[in-house]
């Protein structure tokens, strides 16, 4: 490793991440397909290829350290690679959403699940990974803060589920068990959304070295909850 020159083992780091981006995003959008025609085959390959991005998780993480332990880079390099290791922790969790997703499948019914606007929401959340992937290629400032500004967006769209499952939980008869599934779907979307922004902040530590991620509105947004 150490007789190549430092950006090339960073560059070759950098290709790996964006494969398992995309090998994360079409299981992603596999599973909301899977949810919205009910099938258990595509759920089974769902699962299958997640534990392949699990693999692939754990091998990029130990290239990464093998090259911080061989190479200790510093400045730029120091923190491309942190930020690598970063994103790459929040791809892998990313593909556990999706799995989740599909585990909620024998919970609800096609009804229930056509009343969401869950396949939108997903498209949303997805967008946002790529755009946030996209940003570190092109170690993009901007795009990144794109990112975090479509959060909120997906947020909406959650108060909205939450809102309008609780108040179908209030007949005798509501589908109390559907209505947990489909609230649950809604919060892994949701997840999916943050990592996106996980991701983007990440960026803007890679292009700026200045750390984001404890400086957004989360506590005004917290307050404005309380108050709807």
């Amino acid at each position: 490793m150490s007789e190549r020159p430092v950006h090339e083992h960073i560059r070759e780091l950098s290709l790996v991440l964006v494969e398992l981006s995309d090998k994360v995003l079409q299981n992603f959008f596999e599973a909301l397909q899977a949810m919205k025609n009910r099938d258990e085959q595509s759920a089974r390959r769902i699962r299958m290829v997640d534990n392949e991005i699990d693999m692939a998780e754990v091998n990029l993480e130990e290239q990464c350290l093998a090259f911080l332990a061989l190479q200790q880079p510093v400045a730029r390099d120091l923190r491309t690679i942190v930020t690598i290791i970063k994103i790459n922790d929040d791809l892998e969790r990313i593909g556990d959403l999706a799995v989740h997703i599909i585990d909620r499948i024998p919970e609800i019914g096609s009804e229930m699940l056509e009343s969401f606007e869950f396949e939108s929401m997903g498209t949303r959340a997805g967008e946002m990974v790529r755009k946030s992937i996209e940003a570190f290629v092109k170690r993009d400032r901007n795009l990144a803060d794109e990112v975090c500004a479509l959060d909120e967006q997906i947020d909406i769209m959650h108060r909205k589920v939450f809102k309008r499952v609780t108040s179908l939980m209030k007949p005798p008869e509501a589908k109390t068990d559907e209505l947990i599934a489909a609230l649950s779907i809604s919060r892994y979307i949701e997840r999916m959304a943050d990592h996106a922004t996980r991701i983007a902040h990440e960026v803007i530590y890679l292009v700026t070295g200045e750390i984001v991620r404890h400086k957004d509105s989360s506590f005004e947004k917290l307050i404005e909850s309380l108050k709807e």
